[in-house]
């Protein structure tokens, strides 16, 4: 066949898939109403996941699964949007890592809302300002974001997806390196890059703000000013990348959680994040562990934090496999809750792939 020949099939093939998009925005308003009508979540990270699961299954040689799920992420975009006008807080303007990510859990469809803070963002979701929040937990070279995880022991928000993203921390400024001598962005990505700044900039000053959004747009309208952010912050505050990727470790990734007013359903394949303190005696936390032993159910996680309320008294994290609902964890948790001082269950979510 010619070229020709081909670019009219090309032709044909988009007006039929086009046909079927118009005919799945149908449904997808139509899946809105009896949602609303049941009092149902509008998004569901459960029936997202089955989604993207069997549209992947479903690619050729020719189509990776990662250029599908990038297509059906906009296309599922699209539906929530039609289905009910959702609004997202997340902290950081349009370039941060935590807007990034985001997007990539919600797609360009929805609306977003920026936050300052990561306590912005849970009160805005908590307040009804907005329906969903997203915000960075931890990374994998500094470990946990307090804030985050300080947060969701008070707050009434649960857990509901995550998504783990690979971050590249650049250099951005509008005068070379040797000229700079400030520094600005947020206190972890400086942990993240603190090896490479003292052999780069030893003399140059580290000032911490809120988001890497906030440090390009200082380093944009001061002198001798740069900031580690991403290159689409940089682009939007017309900043040039000095340097990239200059993070300390190699593969530095970050884990994003989706907060909302409930958890997700079973999928089969999930993960529930728990917090609880405990009653201060010798072996105390090994028995603790133990109902999970029993259970055959594997910890992904533990971490401490102090508790704020009492010297040397501490919380307790923990994600393990499993869903809330399934009956060894169930029955896991009800016997930890009767060892325990405190016990919340944080949400369960599914493990995207």
């Amino acid at each position: 066949m010619s070229l020709q020949t081909y670019r009219k099939k090309i032709d044909d093939l988009d007006k039929k898939i086009v046909a079927l998009l118009n005919e799945r925005s149908n449904v997808s308003v139509a899946i809105g109403k009896e949602k609303i009508k049941s009092n149902k979540s509008i998004y569901s990270p459960g029936r997202e996941k089955e989604v993207f699961d069997r549209v992947k299954a479903l690619c050729n040689e020719h189509l990776s699964a990662s250029a599908i799920q990038a297509i059906y992420r906009e296309i599922m975009s699209s539906s929530l949007a039609l289905e009910k006008p959702l609004i997202i807080a997340a902290l950081g303007m349009e370039g941060a890592y935590t807007f990034e990510a985001a997007q990539r859990i919600f797609g360009q469809q929805v609306k977003y809302q920026s936050c300052k803070t990561i306590p912005e963002v849970f009160q805005s979701v908590e307040c009804g300002d907005a329906n969903y929040g997203v915000v960075p937990v931890e990374n994998s070279t500094e470990g946990a974001v307090t804030w985050t995880i300080d947060l969701l022991v008070d707050s009434e928000l649960k857990i509901c997806r995550q998504e783990l993203m690979e971050i590249s921390h650049n250099l951005l400024s509008k005068v070379a390196k040797d000229k700079i001598k400030k520094v600005y962005s947020n206190w972890q990505v400086f942990e993240q890059c603190r090896y490479w700044l003292a052999r780069n900039l030893p003399n140059a000053t580290q000032v911490v703000v809120a988001s890497t959004t906030e440090a390009a747009e200082i380093a944009s309208r001061e002198k001798n000013s740069a900031a580690i952010a991403s290159l689409k912050a940089g682009k939007s505050n017309h900043l040039k990348s000095i340097a990239s990727g200059i993070h300390d470790l190699a593969h530095n990734t970050t884990r994003f959680l989706v907060i909302g007013p409930e958890d997700a359903a079973p999928t089969g394949k999930d993960r529930t994040s728990i917090v609880f303190s405990i009653k201060d005696h010798v072996g105390a936390l090994y028995k603790m562990l133990a109902p999970f032993n029993k259970s055959h159910i594997n910890l992904t996680k533990i971490e401490s934090r102090p508790s704020k309320k009492k010297a040397w008294d501490y919380y307790f994290f923990v994600d393990l496999e499993g869903h809330e609902q399934d009956p060894k964890v169930k029955r896991a948790l009800a016997e930890l809750e009767g060892m325990c001082k405190y016990l919340k269950i944080l949400g369960s979510y599914p493990v995207m792939e």
